[in-house]
């Protein structure tokens, strides 16, 4: 029985969009059995994935952690998230492997001359060409993300205008580069046609309570940033009638759920080859911007000072194409 061993430390949108390679592995190589190394932080993405039979945490130190994987005895190893700390895994362990390719050469020409050589390839395509010598292929049935029973949210518990029909959205981020100010996100609660549920963390609380009272009249907002844990939240989103995000790890959620998305960019681009997968979806974004994008991952403020990458973003047309990527 061959024992598959997958790396991926973070964070929670990139081991959503692993979850595929999970799947075709525990589903296309016989007797298969598969484990995930990851961050303390992340593992209840994967507790209740039926397709992943243990998971490693990075707990303590390094060392600690490969004498774990060491005991294992992994006939193959997955690297899906191809850094430092893997590359020492990988040599330590001295099993076959193999890492997925990063595209850092390319991205790097994006960022610094605007040059476009990045191959118009999902990432999930990537994850999956990293397992392809185990003899698996694209199932094609896309993302998945599975919430125990406990923390599935029973929309009766919400304030009623809510249990008939919602729009979620994704206020946090994990840079401000790649959220939109405040101000913003008001405008566009705005003019959304259905009750919204705002979701983030602890730290996105204080911006949803400033929201809730700006946007007034004009809608009607519950400001669940904090409330629930991650699955919380989750289930939130696929009970939504529809769901609005910025390029972060609830967008793929959403996308694992088969939710009708609207995609926020702003320093970051879809090129990059991390948007939706397998789901309908809306891209908002300033496009032709000189100085867009300014970093593969993000900022603490606008290099250029300006922010015209969201600040600059038109709301005019919300509706979702049915030609989206699916």
């Amino acid at each position: 029985m061959p024992k598959i061993l997958i790396l991926r430390f973070s964070s929670i949108g990139d081991i959503v969009l692993t979850t595929p390679v999970i799947r075709c592995i525990k589903q296309q190589v016989p007797g298969a059995e598969v484990h995930y190394c990851t961050k303390p932080a992340f593992k209840s993405i994967l507790d209740h994935n039926p397709y992943v039979d243990k998971v490693h945490v990075l707990s303590g130190g390094l060392n600690e952690l490969i004498q774990q994987l060491k005991a294992e005895n992994f006939d193959y190893v997955v690297d899906l998230h191809n850094n430092l700390r893997t590359r020492i895994i990988k040599t330590r362990l001295g099993k076959p492997n193999k890492s997925f390719n990063k595209l850092n050469y390319e991205k790097w020409l994006m960022v610094n001359f605007k040059l476009n050589r990045l191959p118009d390839v999902h990432i999930v395509q990537r994850y999956l060409d990293a397992a392809a010598a185990l003899g698996i292929h694209d199932d094609g049935k896309g993302l998945d993300y599975f919430i125990p029973d406990q923390d599935e949210v029973d929309l009766q518990t919400l304030p009623v205008p809510f249990q008939n029909g919602y729009i979620a959205f994704a206020i946090g981020a994990q840079h401000y580069t790649k959220r939109l100010p405040t101000e913003r996100i008001i405008e566009l609660c705005s003019l959304l046609q259905q009750p919204v549920i705002l979701l983030g963390g602890k730290e996105d609380a204080a911006t949803g309570d400033e929201i809730v009272q700006q946007v007034g009249e004009k809608n009607i907002v519950l400001n669940a940033c904090g409330k629930y844990n991650l699955n919380g939240s989750a289930s939130l989103v696929r009970q939504a009638a529809k769901v609005v995000s910025h390029d972060t790890g609830l967008m793929h959620i959403a996308a694992a759920f088969q939710k009708e998305i609207i995609s926020i960019w702003g320093n970051t681009i879809p090129e990059f080859g991390m948007y939706p997968f397998r789901a309908k979806y809306k891209v908002l974004e300033v496009e032709g911007l000189s100085c867009r994008p300014c970093s593969k991952i993000g900022y603490s403020k606008c290099p250029k000072g300006h922010f015209r990458c969201m600040r600059d973003i038109k709301f005019e047309d919300l509706e979702i194409k049915e030609n989206a990527e699916v």
